[in-house]
């Protein structure tokens, strides 16, 4: 007997066959009209162009109407509105209401959104229907419709209630020069004021405007000499002439007097 006589060699099915690999063709739906279709590149390739549509009128409305702009923002006003974008308005609005703001900030804050954006993702195992028509998934349907009517009208509600007029005065930037050459900005320069009130006084995020604010000369010498808030004592090193006509270079909203 010859040694492997009568064996034949079948194959190993772990060996990819590379020469007869099919290509990847979607699968015929043709038996399903209007039912489902192929992930790729059928849906797949809608959902791309959708988003192109989406994204190119997004790009448009940016370029032709840019972001507005307001003044510095001032910790020490208490009295500013604050408006969130577009896309807060519905959850600005919603804490307005008194069953969720106050003592139920949380409510309100956390506990409604997480309902909602969790049910959100949770949605295709919840609803796992086969049906494609809104009208045979009245659950799904209905609370879809719901969600969207209730943001609808929380940002309808939230820009009509807004006082725009009083926002655009409060947010106004106000053109504001110094005198720089003035013998009180020279002081003002020298004790590095300008490192937290910025070169026109105009404020920053370690220091507040320092024109328009209202304080008589002898406060601001008490401000400057034992600081106040975030501006702690001792940091002007100057002499009592000095402080004098910084104090009434500062009273005088940066004008020589």
């Amino acid at each position: 007997m010859h040694r492997g006589k009568g064996m034949k060699f079948v194959g190993d099915s772990r060996v990819k066959d590379m020469q007869h690999r099919k290509p990847n063709i979607p699968k015929d739906y043709s038996e399903y009209p209007g039912k489902t279709e192929a992930f790729w590149p059928n849906f797949l390739l809608k959902e791309w162009m959708v988003g192109a549509v989406f994204l190119i009128g997004y790009l448009c409305l940016t370029a032709a109407h840019p972001s507005p702009l307001e003044r510095m923002a001032d910790p020490t006003d208490s009295g500013y509105i604050p408006l969130p974008d577009w896309y807060f308005l519905f959850l600005y609005q919603l804490l307005k209401y008194e069953y969720v703001s106050g003592d139920y900030t949380v409510l309100g804050a956390v506990v409604i959104p997480g309902l909602a954006f969790g049910a959100l993702l949770l949605a295709p195992w919840l609803d796992t229907g086969k049906e494609r028509k809104p009208s045979r998934r009245p659950v799904a349907t209905g609370l879809m419709l719901l969600a969207i009517i209730a943001t609808v009208y929380l940002t309808w509600e939230s820009v009509d209630q807004h006082d725009w007029e009083a926002a655009a005065k409060q947010g106004a930037i106000i053109e504001h020069e110094i005198d720089d050459t003035a013998e009180g900005y020279e002081i003002y320069a020298s004790q590095s004021c300008i490192g937290c009130h910025g070169n026109q006084m105009e404020g920053g995020s370690a220091g507040y405007a320092l024109f328009e604010t209202g304080l008589s000369v002898d406060e601001i010498k008490e401000i400057v000499t034992n600081g106040r808030g975030a501006m702690p004592p001792g940091m002007f090193e100057g002499s009592e002439e000095e402080l004098e006509i910084l104090a009434k270079f500062i009273a005088n909203d940066g004008q020589a007097e």
